[in-house]
């Protein structure tokens, strides 16, 4: 496993969060109305990602957005292959800001079967990494879904995880892996229970000069995942909002303790085109203050 060395160890160390930056496809159209920018502001797919670029471009740039309280930052595929001021924006956010880069790479979510929604096939993924990596990509996140309390969906979920986390580590690059519970399941607490015992399972079989990170909603009970947060084989566990409102993503959060923040809505919440820059500057680093301090507890 060949990643920066450096970037390794302010990941495992550094205080901070990961910041979710990679709404694509059929989640732009929200983002971009929540951000202020309605349906009518714009015709076609690529006009739509230019105005999607410019915000998370408004977002990297601003004076609140550095390394000293953001750890990472997630990419949208699109995002890796565009530009920040002339510079490929992974490399932009490591050498400008010191924020380290991962990228999306998942295609989206299989129809649910067992009460879960798996990946569907990357076939095209080891191209994929391999483009990351000449781009200067740390890492990667994809993300499956589980509903319900069934023991073979979730088993499926986690096994489908660790198999495309080693191919993944096969490319030297960190694998985030993201079975999220839906926070709206009746079986929450159950489903993660039954998570955490497989991927306590498939941990055990993963060395830890080969560490994963892992990205889990926020549990019902508070330290739920101290086990997996104190494992040899994981670099670092970081906490989805999953829909939750970002006060109460914070203050779930803050009970976790170990656990970091890797938000997306609860991130850009209260965000807007319309703002002024200092106005946007201004709401951006309370959120990051927010959920910085959420992180570090």
């Amino acid at each position: 496993m060949v990643v920066n060395a450096e970037q390794l160890e302010r990941m495992r160390t550094g205080k901070g969060f990961i910041a979710a930056l990679d709404q694509s496809g059929g989640s732009t159209p929200k983002a971009l109305s929540l951000y202020g920018i309605s349906e009518s502001e714009y015709s076609g797919e690529a006009q739509m990602f230019d105005l999607i670029h410019a915000m998370r471009t408004r977002m990297i740039k601003s004076r609140a957005f550095g390394g000293d309280r953001v750890l990472g930052a997630i990419l949208f595929e699109g995002t890796m292959d565009r530009e920040i001021d002339g510079i490929g924006s992974a490399e932009y956010l490591w050498s400008k800001k010191r924020v380290i880069p991962f990228l999306k790479i998942d295609k989206g979510l299989a129809d649910e079967r067992d009460g879960a929604q798996m990946m569907k096939s990357m076939p095209d993924l080891d191209a994929l990494l391999k483009r990351a990596v000449g781009k200067g990509i740390f890492g990667t996140k994809m993300r499956s879904v589980i509903k319900t309390a069934n023991e073979s969906g979730i088993a499926a979920v986690v096994q489908q995880q660790f198999e495309v986390g080693r191919q993944i580590i096969g490319h030297g690059l960190v694998p985030i892996i993201e079975p999220e519970v839906d926070i709206k399941s009746p079986q929450k607490a159950e489903a993660e229970a039954i998570l955490k015992r497989n991927i306590v399972a498939e941990l055990n079989k993963q060395p830890s000069s080969q560490p994963v990170m892992l990205k889990l909603t926020l549990p019902n009970s508070a330290n739920f995942y101290a086990e997996l947060i104190k494992h040899p084989s994981v670099l670092r566990v970081v906490a989805l909002s999953g829909g939750y409102s970002r006060d109460d993503a914070n203050r779930k959060l803050s009970e976790n303790h170990g656990m970091i923040a890797s938000f997306s809505r609860a991130l850009t919440e209260g965000l807007s085109a319309k703002q002024s820059d200092a106005d946007f500057d201004s709401m951006l680093d309370a959120t990051i203050a927010g959920i910085y301090a959420a992180s570090i507890t």
